[in-house]
């Protein structure tokens, strides 16, 4: 009997779940902290436990399927390694579109001529020579490269020049942006690219962590990672373009929700420790993002589930409002709770939490921790970033000795991003702990912080609750009201009205009236059309009242915590190769392949040879992934005008789409 392995790596998590293949039931299931830097702990014991509480042999496992929210969160919280973009062709002024300058985020970047044309023609000649001098000069730290050349998706040959060069010269990653889109917009084929080879390290280690746990235990089974669309790709696949995971284990929930209820219409809202991500299931299918997934604030050329995502998970660091109110917000950056630093380190926490309740006033760092994440020094630090990261080379420390002057705190900004350090502070899973909702790490140090966060200050001067449970029922009411304002903005984005703004109506005032029931001169109600399937480790505690404020059936199924990796191996393996065909001038038919532009003499061989080209691409690609029966679809859009009563050819874009379920080994 053939079983499945499905694991999934959240910012808290890693979980683990086997499914038995021929019944489509789930044998086992198991949890572990995410471990960082080596991520391979959690993955291992997550793994271990899931195969020895199902009684399965590691013989019998025939193939492991694994889903991440690494990448997402690491775009949301702005983290990633250090990268240098090759701008070929472009100005300065270029840097300033689609968000680029945002997403490089002071890396580096190398202006070289070059570039091509609409038709794949040379514009300028490319400056070999100026690409050497600029990389012999970079600074230290670089972790990859990105590059982007004018037009390259008709004509990729400056790309592919550059990026020899580079590996040549340094041995790090590159990452060449007509690999990744086949679409023209050079700002954010550059900015899709940039984010790419930010991501190549971290989704590496987790991919090189789960081939290793399972050769250690004998696990001889084909490793297929989720697209952000849901579909299954190969472990090398995603090796070389982890842009393609954001949204992976989102997708993923997708698919193990509509498993595990049977619902096809309801939104899908599943709480992680960093994120919430929402998505709408329609006819049992979730919604393709047709402009391209966006995480945060960025739009990038990838192809995923149409999944909105807030920086609100458990936990999400924990923010006092200015002002007289006191009002809370959470998000977006995700901490470390206390109680589970408290766990792993209770001699520095208790003592330090203990010191600042000693004292009348609030403790000025916060009473926070900052937390290393590096096995070894990292390279390429400045100075003060040099002397922080010298303080925490023998582990954590209370913030106001990790940074020791307000001229190292920007330091420990870029660190944190880089994502070298983590801080430790006040989230809803403290608050959690506090309310005995859990019980998993140390509730006494989460009941010392939140007695210390009580104590801060309102506008007025007074104390913003009088004690520990009172705040913690706050930051709990608060996580549940902005899941609320979450669910309402997605409703409103995929409704279909003509809303103008999906973020304001969340949380209009009519909006709030409405769902109170408001009675009087006007009768005023509002509720969501669909159910909500709740899905996370957290769903359980935090969801019910939801559903209620909503209006709405909450549904949280049996697995609702492993539903991730569930959907990891309920899915199929879908290539998609894109091409197009333009006509430079009267007779000319050009096709643009990923190895450069061919002309034909008319339309139809044109785009003849470029489906023959497409559809062989990607059934190599689909048999690569372990596809034996590839079944191939094809998209064809062409594009005419009509000039004085005869058509005249503007340009065709095809893709096809090679599908199937990935072979599952047998014994």
């Amino acid at each position: 009997m053939a079983y499945l392995l499905g694991v999934d790596t959240g910012g808290t998590y890693t979980d683990a779940v086997v499914l038995d293949d021929q019944n489509d039931r789930v044998v086992a299931s198991a949890k572990s902290l995410t471990t960082r830097p080596d991520l391979s702990l959690g993955v291992g014991r997550a793994i271990d436990a899931a195969i020895e509480r199902s009684g399965v042999s590691v013989a019998d496992v025939a193939m492991v399927s694994l889903s991440t929210t690494l990448a997402t969160n690491a775009l949301v919280e702005g983290q990633g390694g250090r990268v240098a973009l090759i701008f070929i062709g472009f100005d300065e002024a270029e840097l300033g579109r689609a968000g680029l300058s945002d997403a490089l985020a002071g890396d580096p970047v190398i202006l070289v001529s070059g570039g091509h044309s609409h038709s794949g023609a040379e514009a300028k000649a490319f400056d070999a020579d100026a690409l050497r001098r600029a990389l012999s000069h970079l600074p230290a730290g670089i972790t990859g490269f990105a590059v982007a050349s004018s037009f390259a998706t008709r004509n990729p040959a400056h790309e592919v020049a550059a990026r020899d060069i580079i590996r040549d010269m340094t041995g790090r990653p590159v990452t060449c942006s007509h690999e990744l889109s086949s679409a023209l917009g050079g700002p954010k084929r550059a900015l899709t690219a940039v984010l790419n080879a930010r991501l190549i390290g971290l989704i590496a280690r987790l991919i090189e962590a789960c081939e290793a746990h399972l050769a250690k235990i004998g696990v001889d089974a084909r490793l297929m990672v989720v697209r952000g669309d849901g579909a299954l790709v190969s472990a090398d696949l995603a090796r070389e373009k982890p842009i393609e995971t954001i949204l992976s284990g989102p997708a993923a929930s997708i698919a193990g929700a509509s498993w595990l209820t049977g619902e096809t219409d309801a939104l899908v809202s599943d709480i992680g420790g960093t994120t919430t991500d929402v998505c709408l299931l329609r006819d049992g299918r979730p919604k393709i993002d047709p402009q391209g997934a966006r995480v945060g604030q960025f739009r990038t050329m990838v192809e995923a589930v149409a999944m909105r995502t807030w920086g609100l998970g458990g936990d999400s660091e924990v923010h006092l409002n200015e002002g007289l109110s006191g009002g809370l917000r959470l998000g977006p950056r995700r901490l470390m709770p206390v109680s589970l630093l408290g766990r792993d380190y209770p001699d520095l926490v208790h003592k330090a939490l203990d010191r600042a309740l000693s004292s009348d006033l609030p403790a000025d760092d916060g009473a926070r921790f900052v937390v290393p994440l590096w096995a070894d020094m990292p390279e390429g630090l400045d100075a003060r970033e040099t002397a922080v990261a010298q303080r925490l080379q023998y582990g954590p420390l209370r913030m106001g000795e990790a940074v020791q002057s307000r001229l190292e705190g920007p330091a420990l900004g870029r660190m944190v991003s880089r994502g070298q350090v983590m801080i430790s502070g006040v989230t809803p899973s403290d608050a959690s702990h506090v309310l005995g909702m859990v019980s998993d790490w140390d509730g006494e140090a989460a009941e010392k912080a939140l007695t210390l966060f009580a104590r801060r200050r309102m506008g007025n001067g007074d104390r913003i609750a009088p004690d520990a449970e009172t705040v913690a029922k706050r930051i709990v009411a608060q996580l549940r009201a902005q899941t609320a304002e979450c669910l309402l903005e997605a409703a409103f984005a995929e409704d279909g009205g003509e809303w103008e703004d999906p973020s304001r109506l969340a949380v209009h005032p009519l909006t709030r009236a409405g769902l109170d029931g408001h009675r009087g001169v006007l009768n005023l109600s509002m509720s969501l059309g669909v159910p909500v399937i709740g899905l996370g480790a957290s769903a359980g505690s935090y969801y019910g009242p939801v559903g209620e404020r909503l209006g709405t059936r909450m549904l949280l199924p049996e697995h609702a915590d492993v539903a991730n990796a569930i959907g990891a191996v309920v899915g199929q393996v879908s290539m998609q190769v894109s091409g197009s065909v333009s006509s430079p001038g009267p007779g000319m038919f050009v096709v643009h392949l990923s190895d450069g532009p061919k002309q034909y003499p008319d339309q139809a061989s044109a785009i003849a040879a470029l489906r023959e080209a497409l559809s062989h691409e990607a059934r190599n690609r689909a048999t690569a992934s372990g596809v034996e029966e590839v079944r191939l679809s094809v998209e064809q859009d062409v594009k005419e005008v009509e000039i004085e009563g005869q058509l005249m050819f503007i340009e065709a874009h095809l893709r096809v789409i090679a599908q199937g379920r990935p072979r599952i080994a047998s014994n």
